[in-house]
């Protein structure tokens, strides 16, 4: 039997919505971790909840890390009259 379509729109129970973030959280993880292992990628994910708990995964290293390394890799593409610092983009955020 197949599954019908969740409909994209904020869930209004907050104890509903809460066990969807809860289990759509740990799946989220857990893909990052099958990708990372079956493809030997380095992931670093970031989660905000909506009451602000930080969930965060490295799967090489340490988040400082890969962040370092983002930032390392992205300068060289910037543009020189930018002098500014790029602000960080996040991979996901959860609310």
């Amino acid at each position: 039997m197949a599954r019908g379509k969740v409909q994209l729109k904020r869930i209004e129970n907050p104890v509903h919505r809460q066990v969807t973030f809860c289990k759509r959280r740990a799946g989220l993880l857990k893909k990052a971790k099958e990708l990372s292992v079956l493809c030997d990628a380095e992931i670093g994910l970031v989660i905000f909840s909506a009451h602000g708990k930080l969930y965060e995964l490295a799967t090489k290293g340490s988040m400082q890390g890969l962040i370092e390394k983002y930032l390392k890799f992205t300068r060289g593409t910037q543009p020189e009259a930018i002098t500014e610092p790029r602000p960080l983009v996040m991979v996901c955020f959860f609310s």
